[in-house]
Formats: structure tokens, C-alpha cells, sequence
């Protein structure tokens, strides 16, 4: 029988004797680890889609109708259903502004189920082909055209509601009839729940008279600025010279968001470290009382030719399996929370993407190391006491 295969079948037995004080290690850690991997599945995936909905707007401004910015975010960001609207005309004066190199607008129509449309209800985006920089990159992927009078293509989420697949599927906008002619790549934002048609559909729609929309209005305008101009400097030049509109820099975008993230950062930072020390503590406790508990044993073993580091590798097992089970069963509970549990938060449930595999298993990875670690600190101080007992003294006293 190897030495190893001793230590091993010993530090078992060991846990074994006590059950529940084992059981109550392994929980608390578990309660830690969960706590961890919800908290940093919560800020991460909040965290993303907001940058990721920034990064792929493709503009380096945004201008919106005065004082509705936070609409324009729950549309570019989130699955909501805002429309706002602004003056069409201002385009050509926007463009004047110094530093700005292209713009193009965009329309946002809202499509509700029962009114006057055959399909679930979203954000119907109507955009300038000749102009645009937007759409146009996803539009080459998806159809490989242009798109025509009385077409549309759909969000990746929308697909999934209104079947759209690789047939081509008719539906209903505004009275009007639609075909629906292509799927557009999943992005992450909320965009992946609107349908996209061309702005030369905008006539008919307004004959109907099934739209809030006016003549000669748009809902806002991307801009994409020089090279080696700061895009809010843009931003600032656009807002004093048009008192009727809001204009924010792209890596802006978001910013209340992530400003409310930070927030429950810090909340959850606090959280967790309170909770992290307290399981320092207990641990530290726990073998502590097992330090009392098996000095004589361990003088035993000392007496008969056992080593310091015999005694720390025994115990290493049984700190290693309280941590590494206890961490394990914090992993799942925690990934498990993150995915149903927070389909019921408003700010989750809103967000249209998820956290992809490999960020899940980074997140398991640096949970599992902070679980196993927490419980090696707080056993530190006793197994570091244990070992240093004099053979002798240890047996006498027992």
C-alpha cells in the first residue's frame, strides 16, 4: 500500500467520521460559490450586450429627437417596443457640422399584435439604402441584394417568432403585405427582435394611417465622423447648434446602464466579500476544533516517523475535497440561477443575449479557484499549528 493511497484512505475515513460537520463545510462553501458565479453571470452578461450593441452600431454618433435617449436605448439595447420622432429635414443641416464624414436615419415603427399586424409585436426599422452603413453590412450577409418595395428582412429572434426560415414567409405591416426574405445574423442586442424594410415602404403606410408617423420624419440619425476626430467633440457641436435634438458618442451608448451596473458592482462586491470572510471564519473554526480534536492522533503519527509534510498533505485532502465538492455544487446552483432565475429580472430579461459557453466556463474556472481557495486559507492556521506539535507533548496531554 503506497504512502499516497494512506494519506488518501485516511483524510476519508477522517471526513467520514464526522458527517454533518463535513456536510455544513461542504454547503457553506457551496452557498459562497453560488452567490459568485450568479454575480458575475449577472454583470457580465449586463456588461456585454451593452458594449456589444455599441460596438456594432457601426456609428461613432447618435442623434435622437431632444430627451429621448433613454427610448433609443431601450430600443438598440433591450426587446422594447419605444417610437420618438424628429424632423427629417434637420439631416442636411446635421451633415454641415464639422468633423462629421457620412450620416443616414432610420424610422422606428411600432408594430402592435391585433392592431394592424400578422405578426408578434416589435420594432419595425424602415431605413435609407442608398445611405445607410448600418443595416447594409448585415443586409449583404443575409440577402445578398438589396432589399425591394414590399420585402422585409427579420431580427434572429423574430425568426423564431414568425417561423421565417429558409422559405420565404408573407405577413402583414401596417395593412400592407410584406415577404419576409431573409434572417439577419444574431448581434447580441435589441435589434434582434425587429423587422427591417426599406423606407420607400413608408408611403403606403402612412396612406393607411395605422402609424403615430408623420410626413418628413425620421427617428434618428448615425453619424460617422473623420478620421482622427473625437466623436464627442461632434456630439457637443450637434447639441449647440440644434437645440431639437439629443447627440451622444457611440461608446456612450449605455452609459445609465453600465452607471446602475457599477452600482450593483459595488453592492455585489461587498456581498460576496462579507460572505467570503465569513466562510474564512467558519472554516478556520471547523479545523480548528479538528486540530483539538486529533492532536494526539496526529502525535501518533509523528511518533512513528510521519513528517510535517505528511501531516499538511493529510489534511490538504481533506481541505482540497471540502473545497473543490462544496465549489463544484456552487458552480451548478449558480449557472443554474443565472439561467432561469434571471429570465425573471427585469434588467435580464430584457437583454436579448446570453453569456456564451466559454464565458460560463471561465466564470466556473475563477469560481472553483476562489471556493478551494477560501477554504485552504481558513484552515491554514490550524493545519500549520498541527504540524508543528511535538510528538510527545501531544500524547501526554491526551
Amino acid at each position: 500500500m503506497t504512502d499516497s493511497f494512506t494519506l488518501l484512505s485516511f483524510a476519508t475515513r477522517n471526513l467520514r467520521r464526522k458527517p454533518l460537520r463535513t456536510a455544513v463545510l461542504i454547503a457553506s462553501i457551496g452557498l459562497l460559490v453560488t452567490a459568485l458565479v450568479f454575480v458575475l453571470s449577472f454583470v457580465r452578461r449586463v456588461d456585454s450586450v451593452v458594449k456589444t450593441a455599441s460596438e456594432r452600431l457601426g456609428a461613432d454618433v447618435i442623434i435622437v429627437p431632444a430627451g429621448s435617449r433613454g427610448a433609443a436605448e431601450d430600443v438598440l439595447l433591450e426587446n422594447t417596443v419605444k417610437t420618438f420622432y424628429l424632423d427629417r429635414g434637420l439631416e442636411e443641416k446635421i451633415k454641415q457640422v464639422e468633423g462629421i464624414e457620412s450620416l443616414t436615419h432610420q424610422t422606428y415603427l411600432a408594430s402592435i399584435v391585433g392592431q394592424c399586424c400578422d405578426v408578434p409585436e416589435t420594432v419595425v426599422v424602415a431605413f435609407n439604402q442608398d445611405t445607410d452603413f448600418i443595416i447594409k453590412p448585415w443586409l449583404a450577409k443575409a440577402l445578398g441584394r438589396r432589399l425591394k418595395k414590399g420585402e422585409a428582412l427579420v431580427g434572429n429572434e423574430s425568426a423564431m417568432n414568425i417561423s421565417v426560415g429558409l422559405t420565404e414567409v408573407d405577413g402583414v405591416l401596417f395593412g400592407n403585405m410584406f415577404k419576409m426574405v431573409g434572417v439577419l445574423e444574431k448581434t447580441g442586442t435589441g435589434l434582434d427582435t425587429a423587422i427591417f424594410i426599406d423606407e420607400s415602404n413608408i408611403e403606403d403606410i402612412l396612406t393607411k394611417g395605422k402609424t403615430a408617423l408623420k410626413p418628413g420624419q425620421a427617428s434618428i440619425f448615425f453619424a460617422r465622423v473623420r478620421k482622427g476626430v473625437d466623436p464627442n467633440v461632434v456630439a457637443g457641436k450637434i447639441e449647440d447648434s440644434f437645440i431639437q435634438v439629443d447627440a451622444v458618442a457611440r461608446k456612450d451608448i449605455g452609459r445609465n446602464i453600465l452607471g446602475t451596473l457599477r452600482d450593483l458592482n459595488r453592492v455585489f462586491i461587498v456581498t460576496v466579500t462579507l460572505a467570503a470572510v465569513l466562510s474564512i471564519f467558519l472554516v478556520w473554526a471547523v479545523f480548528s476544533a479538528i486540530a483539538n480534536e486529533r492532536s494526539w492522533e496526529i502525535g501518533i503519527m509523528r511518533a512513528i516517523g510521519a513528517r510535517e509534510s505528511h501531516v499538511s498533505r493529510l489534511f490538504l485532502i481533506e481541505v482540497l475535497f471540502i473545497g473543490v465538492t462544496g465549489s463544484l455544487m456552487g458552480i451548478i446552483a449558480g449557472t443554474t440561477i443565472s439561467v432561469f432565475l434571471g429570465k425573471h429580472f427585469m434588467m435580464l430579461k430584457n437583454v436579448s443575449a446570453d453569456l456564451r459557453t466559454i464565458e460560463r466556463i471561465i466564470i466556473g474556472i475563477c469560481s472553483l479557484a476562489a471556493g478551494t481557495g477560501i477554504c485552504v486559507i481558513g484552515a491554514l492556521s490550524p493545519v500549520r499549528r498541527l504540524k508543528k506539535l511535538e510528538p510527545l507533548l501531544a500524547i501526554r496531554k491526551e
